[in-house]
């Protein structure tokens, strides 16, 4: 099937879906704060965890989450104009705000919707990730291979042994469930993803710093974990029409 679009409008919503992709397959992901809360009061200073106790303690937290439901609220702000501009992108395209649901389970299922401004959903079983643009009538089919794999959404659906291999991670308080994740891989869409768990041992707030720039929020609300979820869920069949394309 072939048609028409303006081709400003496909330009920027190509770059809002390359956006969200990287964020999620390229992920991701509350009410709980990444730092410690200041006080007026003057206590010791805190005690870092070294590296292997920060990713013990991590794979830990992440085990606990079997499965997972909420709402998300993403944000990404230009940080670093130059090297966003370098990429052809315009702070009018990043500086954005996206609501929506997000749902994971283990191994390798994942889905995310985009409800505002403007619907878009990302969906994989753990083989093929699906990402959807209704407005577009457009569908990109892609294979889960190591580079989608070795990214932010590996935290929330992936293969927690992994993140040894794939991440240096630190935790600047060994009192506070947040971690800080450097990839070992420099060739990645994202320099840093710092990770936050709340009261019910849930991620509730991710901040990934990516390559282009950028700095992106996402905040957890109405968490659920580990309840039940269909595995249809996780099934995306493109709707009549569809335009197609395989990466």
């Amino acid at each position: 099937m072939s048609y028409q679009i303006n081709c400003d409008h496909a330009k920027y919503k190509g770059e809002i879906m390359n956006m969200l992709r990287k964020t999620v397959c390229a992920m991701a992901l509350g009410a709980v704060t990444l730092a410690p809360v200041m006080s007026t009061t003057v206590f010791a200073a805190p005690v870092a965890a070294s590296e292997q106790q920060a990713t013990a303690s991590l794979v830990k937290q992440l085990n606990h989450v079997r499965s997972m439901t909420a709402n998300f609220e993403q944000s990404t702000k230009v940080t670093n104009p130059r090297a966003t501009q370098k990429k052809g992108l315009t702070a009018q395209h990043m500086n954005q705000t996206f609501k929506g649901v997000m749902k994971v389970a283990r191994p390798g299922k994942f889905y995310w919707e985009t409800t505002a401004p403007s619907k878009q959903v990302i969906a994989t079983t753990g083989k093929t990730v699906w990402i959807y643009d209704p407005d577009l009538q457009q569908a990109v089919r892609q294979s889960l291979d190591e580079q989608v794999a070795n990214t932010p959404a590996l935290l929330l659906s992936g293969n927690t042994s992994q993140i040894m291999q794939s991440y240096r991670v630190t935790q600047p308080n060994k009192g506070k469930t947040y971690y800080t994740l450097y990839p070992k891989n420099t060739d990645g869409v994202f320099e840093s993803l710092t990770i936050s768990f709340g009261a019910n041992k849930a991620p509730s707030l991710m901040i990934l710093q990516d390559s282009l720039g950028q700095t992106t929020n996402i905040k957890f609300s109405n968490v659920k974990v580990n309840s039940s979820i269909p595995a249809s869920t996780f099934n995306f069949t493109p709707p009549k029409g569809t335009d197609i394309i395989d990466q």
